[in-house]
């Protein structure tokens, strides 16, 4: 029999007893035979396997496929969830690539699939030659250490790859010693896609000059990810915040002083702390790195996928996007407030009238009739507390308030008179005096303040 033993091996280290493990199969030979391996070992691992095949509607072929697949299953008694993506129009809607647009598709999947519980883990058919393509591929791109570790066999405590070392002669003589049937992606002929063309255009090449190539580029791999989980162990974050909700780490600026290895690895894993684990290279890193060197207050770079970077005084801040700035507006009244991508606005009586650092307290009866809860607009003025009245832009500047924030602010407003800031600071005007009885606590419940 065609030798599975490392696999059997390997999935022994990354499995546990009871764990339903989720098989990514499209129909090709790499996918049915890890689904057909799995399956039949997972009373010896005490384990449930379930199939997961993804539709990209790329192909003419897909609809093909996925029955192939779902026949499959129904022949081997194998539980198959099936899914369509529509990856032309995440590639237009995102501006990215068909190829990244299908891989950012299906991992979309995989993570809603774990997020509810319905598997465990996802096994993904990768095998050596996938490695030394992904390896190939990062070093073309420009990647450190890091990117040239290519695939790990374990990422994310949720990604498995039982098949990485193995060959596909491997397992080419497993589908011809257990007779089973695969479809042909006639896509992977097609040397426009970057793989594409690492497999068919470089590698052979290579092979003729090199005939163990593949094997010795995954041992380069496996090589350089010990060096750099050595590296990577020496790096801390103590001092990073990470608000994983809305995609935000702050890095201190000082610790950008560090040696240089010690610092590209804090910004790899500021990014994976809120779930970026794609398409940053290390022109992207180093487009930070000179941002906190020389960057002043409120200089920013863009990287991929709508992420910015941004020198926000002692910090650089990695985030996603900031949603548009809302028009929407609220009558002042006790309750609570949803504001998109910041948090929720609290607003309650009370008989308390102590200073709490984690709200602020006004005198309502101090307010002017019909004043709302809204978002900046030009011209605003605020009577700092203690005397003395500010442009409001002025004001959040020597507070320290983050550009990217200040739109979003929820402001307690007559006109253009603001009596509060919600999660900053009350007007002068607004403060509570020993007459006061109408007292309110505001709260605004958000990390980004």
């Amino acid at each position: 029999m065609a030798n599975f033993k490392k696999v059997y091996d390997n999935l022994k280290a990354l499995t546990k007893s009871g764990e339903v493990i989720g098989v990514a199969c499209s129909g090709g030979r790499d996918s049915i035979s890890l689904l057909h391996y799995i399956n039949s070992v997972k009373e010896e691992l005490d384990i449930e396997v379930v199939c997961i095949n993804i539709n990209h509607s790329i192909r003419e072929t897909s609809d093909r496929d996925s029955r192939f697949v779902v026949d499959f299953c129904r022949e081997n008694g194998i539980r198959c969830h099936k899914f369509v993506i529509d990856s032309y129009n995440i590639a237009r809607t995102r501006h990215l690539t068909l190829e990244q647009a299908a891989r950012e598709g299906r991992y979309e999947i995989f993570r809603v699939l774990i997020k509810k519980g319905l598997v465990d883990k996802i096994a993904l058919g990768h095998h050596i030659g996938d490695q030394a393509e992904t390896v190939l591929m990062h070093i073309l791109r420009g990647a450190g250490l890091s990117g040239a570790s290519g695939m790990a066999m374990s990422s994310e405590g949720i990604f498995i790859r039982p098949m990485l070392n193995i060959s596909r002669q491997t397992i080419n003589e497993y589908i011809i010693e257990n007779d089973l049937n695969y479809v042909e992606d006639e896509t992977n002929e097609d040397s426009n896609y970057t793989r594409n063309f690492i497999r068919n255009e470089i590698l052979p090449k290579l092979e003729e000059k090199f005939p163990n190539c593949q094997e010795n580029i995954a041992n380069f791999g496996n090589i350089c990810r010990k060096d750099d989980e050595y590296i990577d162990s020496q790096v801390t974050l103590d001092a990073v915040i990470v608000d994983k909700e809305h995609h935000i780490v702050r890095l201190p600026r000082n610790y950008f002083i560090y040696a240089e290895p010690i610092v590209n690895r804090m910004i790899r894993r500021a990014f994976n702390s809120i779930d970026i684990y794609a398409d940053i290279e290390s022109k992207h890193i180093e487009m930070i790195k000179a941002l906190a060197k020389m960057g002043e207050n409120g200089s920013k770079v863009s990287l991929p996928n709508k992420i910015f970077a941004v020198c926000e005084y002692d910090y650089i801040t990695i985030y996603k996007k900031v949603p548009k700035v809302s028009t929407q507006a609220w009558a002042f009244k006790s309750g609570r407030i949803k504001i998109d991508g910041l948090g929720t606005l609290i607003v309650r009586r009370t008989q308390d009238k102590s200073i709490n650092e984690n709200s602020l307290k006004i005198d309502a009866s101090k307010l002017p009739k019909g004043v709302i809860w809204r978002f900046r607009n030009d011209g605003d003025i605020f009577e700092k507390f203690g005397g003395g009245t500010k442009k409001l832009k002025s004001y959040l500047v020597n507070k320290k308030v983050p550009a990217r924030l200040r739109d979003n602010i929820p402001l307690l407003a007559g006109n253009n008179e603001i009596y509060v800031i919600a999660g900053v600071e009350i007007s002068d005007k607004v403060k509570i005096d020993e007459n006061t009885k109408n007292v309110y606590e505001i709260t605004l419940k958000t990390e980004e303040i």
